[in-house]
């Protein structure tokens, strides 16, 4: 972890207020994991992270702890809290999960309108990222257009579920390399999604929403299989 990373990881203090907790640590590292800040591999500094948010070891520790049975760290024996390598297997059932829950959200939507200024936002964000030709911040906008799909549903527990699994799914990106071919196809079908939405026509949007996934999973597991399976490459 970097002088600077360390710095920006500081501004999230506020967000832990004064009656800290383990899980607003651990939603903190979530939140960073699935932005990308920390790639699979990484060793997390109890030092670094432990003062640059202001939380005592024991409440860092338990917030590893937390993110440990979230499959998305691991620990070490004598060696420290390691960021997860996910195996080929753990791609592919992350897809599956997915798709499980996202086209439940969308079959489940009542009467339209729908509250769709997040999901907007996260459609112009990608769009704007690969205008820019920033295919990671596209990549992160992508991971946004989907927690906010998720969030139409209006349930924390169904949110929850999908903060991990999201973040679970950034692992693998990392892993990819070019993000480019990864992410550009999919930022038309975003678009489409939310059109379907804003027409009120989620029987169309659960389609598009579930060919889409389909797809992801096919191209997503086969490149991290690739990437894996190279020399140097790494699996969980």
């Amino acid at each position: 972890m970097t002088v600077g990373e360390t710095r920006d990881l500081a501004d999230d203090r506020v967000l832990l207020g004064r009656t800290s907790t383990a899980e607003r640590v651990a939603d903190v590292l979530r939140t960073r994991i699935a932005e990308g800040w920390f790639p699979p591999g990484t060793r997390l500094s109890e030092d670094a992270i432990g003062g640059a948010l202001g939380v005592s070891r024991n409440t860092l520790r338990e917030a590893f702890r937390l993110l440990t049975r979230e499959r998305l760290l691991v620990h070490e024996l004598n060696r420290g809290v390691f960021v997860r390598v996910l195996a080929v297997e753990d791609v592919d059932d992350i897809h599956r999960t997915r798709r499980l829950v996202e086209c439940a959200v969308v079959r489940g939507l009542g009467r339209p309108p729908y509250a769709l200024d997040g999901l907007t936002a996260a459609v112009t964000e990608g769009e704007s990222a690969a205008h820019a030709g920033a295919w990671a911040d596209v990549s992160t906008a992508n991971i946004h257009f989907h927690r906010e799909l998720v969030a139409l549903a209006g349930s924390a527990r169904t949110d929850e579920l999908m903060r991990g699994v999201l973040a679970e799914l950034r692992l693998a990106f990392h892993l990819v390399g070019d993000p480019r071919p990864l992410h550009e196809p999919y930022l038309a079908r975003n678009r489409e999604i939310l059109d379907a939405l804003r027409a009120g026509d989620r029987t169309t949007a659960e389609r598009l929403l579930a060919r889409y996934l389909d797809d992801s999973r096919a191209r997503v597991t086969a490149a991290y299989a690739r990437a894996v399976e190279a020399p140097g490459g790494r699996a969980g």
